[in-house]
């Protein structure tokens, strides 16, 4: 038995949500986004609660419905307050500044690494070795930070990299003579 699908979804104030027969769709103020319901669990409707229900008593119905609710309660929430990643840059000479609809890295490569920023996809960087990502998509607001850490991913003797927000680095102790 799920214990995370037993849990009702509250649509908060200013959204609006929209449950076609295998999509449910959200907007905020923020942006919008859509979720592709499973086969295996039920979506119940009543005022601002959003009650999600296997099925069926299969293991992939339970398996489903934790994850549906989830999956359905994050994007209602990315879409109202929006979702946030937070990066920080640790390194000699690592830098990061956006450029219109660019973010310019300064990673101690011979050239500057030039990521293209997606449409809805805000990004700050209120210092240069700090950046934020925010967006009305976790999984995409996710997706981004994931491909800029993966241009300098954290060393363990020095740990120099991107590291994201909350991160622990593992070190290592370096040579003894």
């Amino acid at each position: 038995m799920s214990r995370v699908g037993k849990n009702p979804i509250i649509v908060p104030a200013g959204v609006t949500v929209t449950i076609n027969a295998s999509v449910i769709e959200a907007q905020g103020k923020i942006g919008k986004g859509s979720y592709q319901i499973p086969d295996e669990v039920s979506l119940e409707r009543t005022d601002n609660v959003i009650v999600v229900k296997p099925r069926s008593g299969e293991k992939v119905a339970r398996m489903m419905w934790g994850t549906a609710q989830r999956r359905i309660a994050t994007m209602i929430s990315a879409v109202d307050q929006g979702a946030t990643v937070n990066l920080e840059l640790s390194g000699v000479g690592y830098r990061a500044s956006v450029q219109g609809s660019k973010l310019v890295l300064q990673l101690g490569y011979s050239h500057d690494v030039e990521y293209l920023i997606p449409q809805g996809i805000v990004v700050k960087c209120d210092k240069p070795t700090s950046i934020s990502i925010t967006g009305p998509s976790k999984q995409q607001v996710g997706q981004m930070a994931a491909e800029i850490r993966s241009y300098r991913v954290p060393e363990p003797y020095k740990g120099k990299g991107v590291i994201r927000q909350g991160e622990f680095i593992v070190r290592k102790e370096g040579k003894k003579k």
